[in-house]
């Protein structure tokens, strides 16, 4: 019965339980404030199961016990931060490993050592020019697929309620698999391919390794090595085909061909920056027109920037950086919808957040979904409201959180954009309306979506 509820909390659950695999156990409480386990083996399991997610239980478990809390996972001591300031105290001085993307590279077969500085530089510097180069080369074919499913709601008579998750999931796998891919995917049905494969992949990594369901199931183990098998092939023939030649269109896995990574690393790196990429684009899409169908007034002002900025000339990239207002939607979105919930760290040395001590090897979450609401930090945390970041010292805090400025990732700097393009397009043309009754629940996982489908309605504007 436990097996099954924990196969349930899926994701962060299978991030949590890699790490306990891959990395050697510590008993030491090390002092924290928390929860004994609740077994012996299970530790506090059950508790997180019957708050419904990670995230739920961290909510609970810093209001009864602080900023800094620890529970069990298993046999293994997890701590948990849940205000900026004590996070500001861990992000810098202490050595830590992502366990997140050691499990990935785990599952994918990609090998590299996670604590190669050199090499981790490298990386990073390859994926931020191949996100710029590729916003730069693909703009025209960002602006053609926005106008494409413009011209789908268009046609749509105003009564008819649209599927937005299943559209915005539509627009972000032909978006990204022909700007990170190029050309094969113009075709649909490969664009349908594509995305069966990846879901097989991506199910399997957010279920099956934890509860070993996978490995005692012959057809499903053959499903999904069949199933990575065609995503590395498919991956292995673009970089073959476009290895040492010049193309018009810069797609993203051409920076990191000219990288020269070795070609073992290749597709399972490529597919798991995809994958990343995918789920926060979609995700932030997704939430935005959400909350813009809710507060017609922040869509409003929104529209009227876009009029300002945009006016009735070609959509560029320049134009939309001006769109000052644009930007402070998206962040207010991600901080609203608490994009990302939880992330993980693993102390490689022994650290210290205020008078605690942190073992060696203890896993640290960063409970973003906490720091993210918490009126500490944000006045009136749960109202969605964009001009709260017109206070320069609101938008620091957020960049120190990674979701703006020099800690911002490429795959969220690439949502950013590709969203606002979207947005721009679509507010240009279109009243996005909410429907009456609707409730939308959320579900956390790796991501925050919903649980259910989101439907909206649409209206010419005139």
């Amino acid at each position: 019965m436990l097996d099954f509820a924990i196969f349930a909390v899926t994701f962060l659950l299978a991030l949590v339980g890699a790490v306990l695999y891959l990395y050697p156990a510590s008993r030491q409480a090390a002092g924290i404030p928390g929860i004994t386990p609740t077994e012996e083996k299970d530790g506090n399991l059950p508790d997180i199961v019957n708050s419904g997610s990670l995230h739920e239980f961290l909510v609970n478990l810093h209001e009864r016990y602080g900023p800094v809390v620890s529970f069990w996972f298993g046999r293994r001591l997890v701590v948990s931060l849940g205000t900026v300031d004590v996070l500001k105290q861990h992000i810098n001085p202490n050595k830590t490993l992502d366990p997140f993307e050691t499990m990935l590279k785990s599952l994918l077969r990609y090998q590299s050592d996670s604590g190669n500085v050199s090499e981790n530089h490298m990386r990073k510097k390859l994926y931020e020019n191949g996100v710029t180069n590729c916003l730069r080369s693909n703009f025209a074919l960002l602006i053609k697929l926005s106008e494409e499913l413009l011209d789908k709601w268009l046609s749509y008579p105003e009564s008819q309620h649209v599927p937005l998750c299943q559209h915005m999931l539509g627009f972000a796998m032909k978006s990204v698999t022909q700007m990170v891919m190029g050309s094969t995917f113009e075709d649909e049905q490969e664009v349908i391919r594509f995305q069966k494969n990846h879901g097989t992949v991506w199910s399997e990594i957010g279920k099956g390794f934890l509860d070993g369901s996978l490995d005692k199931s012959t057809t499903r183990k053959k499903q999904y090595e069949d199933a990575l098998m065609q995503l590395e092939s498919i991956l292995k023939k673009i970089i073959k085909e476009r290895k040492g030649r010049n193309f018009s269109q810069h797609i993203f896995i051409d920076s990191l061909v000219q990288g020269n990574l070795n070609d073992q690393q290749h597709p399972n790196y490529e597919f798991a920056a995809f994958t990343v990429i995918n789920i926060n684009f979609h995700l932030v899409c997704t939430w935005a027109v959400c909350f813009l169908t809710t507060y017609e007034e922040i869509q409003k002002k929104l529209y009227e920037e876009i009029d300002q900025v945009l006016g009735k000339g070609p959509i560029t990239s320049e134009k939309i950086e001006e769109l000052r207002y644009c930007r402070q939607v998206l962040c207010e979105t991600v901080r609203t919808a608490k994009l990302t919930p939880v992330s993980a760290r693993l102390q490689d040395i022994e650290g210290k957040i205020d008078k605690f001590i942190i073992p060696r090897e203890t896993l640290v979450l960063y409970a973003l979904g906490v720091v993210l609401q918490d009126p500490g930090t944000w006045s009136s945390p749960y109202k969605f409201d964009p001009e709260r970041f017109d206070d320069e010292s609101v938008m620091k805090t957020f960049s120190l959180l990674g979701f703006s400025g020099t800690r911002e990732c490429p795959e969220l700097r690439f949502a950013y954009m590709v969203t606002a393009v979207l947005l721009s397009v679509l507010l240009r043309r279109l009243h996005l309306l909410s429907v009456e009754g609707q409730v939308i629940e959320t579900k956390y996982e790796l991501v925050t979506s919903s649980k259910e489908e989101a439907w909206i309605t649409v209206s010419k504007r005139y």
